[in-house]
């Protein structure tokens, strides 16, 4: 008999049905007269269970099912008289495909913190909360793919090995063939490159935008999703070293179209996470709130994470400039109390305290904050101007707010102006030879366009309401941390 999944047993079979189930048992327990199994197979976040009578198994199979195991089970499926199931499975056959030592197997079934589950992330996904996890980390990989597909969008493939560095913080890893230990040198003392496989300074890429402004000023809309890496030495939350990056790139799109898109585009992957994996949020919800209860007062947030999501996916998003925002934060009380850990100003890049507050307490919905200043921005972000063609002291940039975690999307205009382009970059120190390739597509049929950028780990972490961003990769890459 072909077995079937957990989960598509539990929603499909009826009493009486014969069924195959293979997993990994959760719990085993034996009273006088039964042996009840939980097994999971990690289809879905419930586990069905599955009894004996007692003396009904051997005892040299008793003993290898134990927390841990790999088993296939054969029987019937019959009402459960027990509390939490509809269902349970009357065992006629086991099999044992792998047993786990109980005295080394380290998912016990108790309480483990995030901590410990990730020294052990080869193993974590067998845990309810990472099941979870990964399974609404699909779905909304699968959103993606299928919003942009849905509405005209081709997938570009753009390099991971590159030679340009798109932000212009340098902080980039290097890929390279040369000897480690005596690498060639040119006559001044320096490495000398041009013996590397590429021939020049090679690294990981940390976006794929200027390529993708390369497709879709060809192909009209395209979008990225793909590794990105940083090699910035921050130990925190919010940050890892590699991480998947969903950039869009539209020709012909200006920055009231890019916000619309930003805004149609996360409520849309949301609903869809919130429509299908329904069970796996539900358990994330009722974890965060046990998690909130441990938490100081005014540390709790105000919001479910049920709540949140539907607060984003409910409401029109509020679209102001930077300069009207800072003027209210400055208004606030918590300005005027000194309750801002940072001060605010004109100028100054938002903190998250404050991309908050716009969004929980101003506002209370989501929040696009557009036109930022030009000194504190990418080169590539078109620049606004004042009378008649001087540029002026911002940019056609724009942030998307969320509540609890800040900004989750930025984007802006592209510069499409090939001088205004080139004298942006030798301001911030870029050798526009360098990029003639990004600059060709300003010299040969220019045309305005816009994009964005989304860390998918940061609308993973958002919608799965974890609290540390390398709990929402399967096996993540920070400062000291590349075991798995």
């Amino acid at each position: 008999m072909s077995y079937q999944s957990i989960q598509h047993v539990l929603k499909t079979a009826h009493p009486g049905t014969e069924v195959t189930i293979k997993g990994w048992v959760r719990t085993k327990r034996e009273s006088k007269n039964a042996v009840f199994i939980a097994l999971n197979d990690g289809s879905t976040i419930n586990t069905i269970q599955a009894v004996a009578e007692t003396g009904q198994l051997p005892d040299d199979t008793l003993k290898l099912i134990t927390t841990g195991a790999c088993v296939t089970i054969t029987g019937q499926l019959v009402e459960s008289l027990g509390a939490g199931q509809s269902i349970e499975l009357k065992i006629s056959h086991v099999h044992v495909y792998g047993p786990a030592d109980p005295d080394k197997y380290p998912l016990q079934p108790k309480r483990h913190s995030l901590e410990f589950l990730r020294e052990i992330a080869h193993l974590r996904p067998r845990t309810n909360t990472f099941s979870a996890i990964l399974r609404v980390r699909h779905a909304l990989a699968f959103a993606v793919h299928k919003y942009f597909n849905d509405n005209g969008f081709y997938y570009l493939n753009t390099p991971i090995i590159t030679a340009s560095d798109a932000e212009g913080a340098g902080e980039m890893f290097r890929v390279t063939t040369l000897d480690a230990q005596k690498p060639p040198m040119t006559d001044d003392g320096r490495v000398d490159y041009s013996q590397d496989f590429f021939g020049r300074e090679t690294n990981l890429t940390v976006s794929g935008q200027l390529e993708g402004e390369l497709g879709a000023l060809a192909l009209g809309k395209i979008y990225t999703f793909g590794p990105t890496f940083r090699a910035e030495n921050s130990n925190t939350t919010r940050h890892l070293a590699e991480f998947w990056m969903i950039e869009p790139e539209m020709a012909f799109f200006e920055l009231e179209d890019n916000m619309s898109l930003a805004e149609d585009f996360v409520k849309t992957v949301i609903r869809y996470a919130l429509q299908h994996c329904a069970d796996d949020l539900a358990f994330l919800d009722n974890r965060l709130k046990e998690e909130e209860k441990t938490r100081k007062k005014e540390e709790q947030s105000e919001m479910s994470l049920l709540e949140k999501l539907q607060f984003v996916i409910s409401n029109e998003f509020e679209r102001l400039t930077y300069t009207e925002a800072v003027e209210i934060l400055i208004n606030s009380k918590p300005a005027k109390k000194g309750q801002f850990q940072y001060e605010v100003s004109w100028g100054v890049d938002l903190q998250s305290e404050h991309e908050r507050y716009l969004v929980e307490k101003h506002f209370k919905k989501p929040v696009i904050l557009t036109n930022y200043p030009r000194d504190i921005k990418a080169f590539y972000m078109k620049q606004d101007t004042e009378s008649g063609a001087a540029p002026g002291p911002t940019v056609r940039a724009m942030d998307v707010l969320f509540p609890g975690i800040g900004e989750i999307i930025g984007g802006s205009q592209r510069e499409d102006d090939l001088d205004k382009l080139t004298a942006r970059m030798q301001e911030v120190g870029i050798e526009p030879d360098a990029l003639w390739w990004y600059l060709d597509t300003r010299r040969f049929g220019s045309a305005p366009h816009a994009g964005f950028g989304l860390g998918f780990e940061r609308l993973v972490l958002f919608v799965t309401g974890m609290g540390n961003i390398r709990d929402v990769i399967p096996f993540p890459r920070a400062p000291k941390q590349a075991e798995f």
